[in-house]
């Protein structure tokens, strides 16, 4: 059966408690802007001309590769749709998911875990295991909608089979692509430096001097490879850090500061501006009691 897909969605949150597979063509797509999840996200390019900006590393993506992206990684997708339809497979699955379909012998996180020494955002698998994949994809996109017997159930077990064989692809040497990464070693420094000091005051003036840099250069440099301006990134990771804290239970009034805002009132117009929802009724929702 041939499956219906889906046009372009900006949303960014999953409508599924647990994970939501989508697949998707498009001729013509909007930019879209740097950002991250809660969740994990797994995708398969099928066709297009894609590149792919994680944190400071720019990926060429070929049909048929695999991409892993945390939820702390900040992400964003440029694409040339007029070479070629872009088709894609994007699975969103909750990180608590991922720990009820685990064992004891078996952690199906392992290929998602960004501390994992070896870990890498890009896979490329053999043609294959390309077709594997997808076939699992196709399937797990036609049980997730269905309504026939056992189709829930029938989902779950395609979901363990996928993340087992993007498991067994991430933990081999020879499926990784380091050659197929585009990144300025001065860029990916900053970048690391943002993610250790973003609790303390940065600014495009600092990072030049940090790194004997001219502004112009950094700034432009910066701006080609993540895709955003030094400044907006700064926020954005503060962001990301500050709605990790709330979902853990950490207080509003308490966690501006650690995150590297000067007053609550900036934090809680930034955090409404990029979520939508103010800090406290974000950490209210996220930490009720079911």
């Amino acid at each position: 059966m041939a499956l219906r897909p889906m046009h372009f969605d900006p949303r960014q949150q999953m409508q599924q408690q647990d994970f939501e597979l989508q697949y998707k063509l498009d001729s013509y797509l909007i930019d879209v802007d740097l950002h991250h999840h809660d969740f994990y996200e797994l995708y398969f390019l099928v066709s297009g001309d894609v590149t792919y900006t994680i944190e400071s590393k720019l990926y060429k993506v070929l049909p048929g590769d695999v991409l892993l992206i945390s939820p702390r990684e900040l992400h964003q997708v440029h694409i040339q749709a007029e070479h070629a339809a872009y088709e894609r497979y994007v699975l969103w699955i909750h990180p608590q998911l991922i720990r009820q379909l685990s064992t004891e012998a078996t952690d199906l996180g392992q290929a998602l875990d960004p501390t994992r020494p070896g870990y890498g955002n890009q896979l490329r698998p053999q043609l294959p295991e390309q077709q594997k994949l997808r076939s699992l994809m196709e399937q797990l996109y036609q049980e997730s909608r269905g309504t026939g017997f056992g189709s829930g159930l029938l989902a779950r077990s395609l979901l363990t089979q996928l993340l087992v064989c993007i498991n067994r692809l991430a933990l081999r040497e020879d499926c990784h692509l380091e050659d197929s990464v585009r990144s300025s070693e001065t860029v990916s420094r900053v970048v690391e430096y943002i993610n250790l000091h973003y609790s303390e005051p940065l600014s495009l003036e600092l990072l030049a001097e940090t790194f004997y840099i001219s502004k112009y250069h950094l700034s432009h440099e910066f701006q080609r490879q993540v895709g955003t301006s030094i400044g907006r990134y700064i926020q954005k990771k503060r962001l990301q850090i500050a709605r990790h804290l709330l979902s853990q239970g950490s207080k509003p009034n308490s966690v501006y500061s650690c995150c590297g805002f000067g007053d609550y009132t900036g934090f809680y117009r930034a955090f409404k501006a990029e979520y939508g929802t103010s800090p406290r009724e974000f950490y209210r929702f996220v930490n009720a009691q079911p």
